[in-house]
């Protein structure tokens, strides 16, 4: 997934990397993959954090926007502005340029993809696995599935919870957990 990450930071880091003067051009490729680390260890640092999963189901299914208002984007834009900062020297101004032009567009287009049923290039079941790393966030990503779960129509044996047996129903039906997280997201 980081791979595929930061194609999409180049490909949105146009006019924050590359066309920015603030950003000499010897350092164009080390910024671009300290973007892309940078959202990738955001997002893992956010499944950690107690109330985390509720900001990243937020983020997948739509519920806030994906600008430099978001929590999950203003976190993340942070922690890019103080690397960039620290690692290549830029002021605070320009390193606040070039992370809030950066984070939302990337965030919003890993969204879009993750959500496109016609683009297998990020899964959101493979987004989850590879931001939660250990099975006690895995876990808590999946309690906040079951908490929404009811709104989204989950309870598929409508036993009044979302647990297991919801998942093993749509599963068998759907495609597998992808397709278990795919409905939660919309998909």
């Amino acid at each position: 997934m980081f791979e595929q990450l930061t194609q999409l930071v180049q490909q949105y880091g146009g006019d924050a990397i590359v066309n920015n003067s603030a950003v000499p051009n010897e350092h164009n490729e080390a910024v671009v993959a300290e973007a892309g680390n940078s959202i990738f260890s955001g997002l893992q640092k956010i499944a950690s954090e107690g109330g985390g999963a509720e900001q990243l189901a937020g983020l997948f299914n739509g519920s806030s926007p994906i600008d430099n208002s978001n929590p999950v984007v203003q976190q993340i834009t942070q922690q890019l502005k103080g690397s960039l900062g620290e690692k290549f020297g830029l002021s605070n101004a320009d390193s606040s340029g070039v992370a809030s032009g950066i984070i939302p567009q990337v965030l919003n287009s890993l969204v879009n993809k993750a959500k496109d049923p016609n683009d297998s290039s990020f899964q959101i079941s493979d987004i989850i696995g590879a931001i939660s790393g250990n099975s006690g966030q895995a876990s808590g990503i999946m309690d906040t599935i079951s908490k929404y779960g009811m709104q989204f129509g989950l309870d598929q044996n409508a036993d009044g919870k979302v647990d297991v047996a919801d998942v093993m129903v749509i599963t068998k039906s759907k495609g597998g957990i992808s397709g278990f997280i795919g409905k939660l997201f919309g998909r």
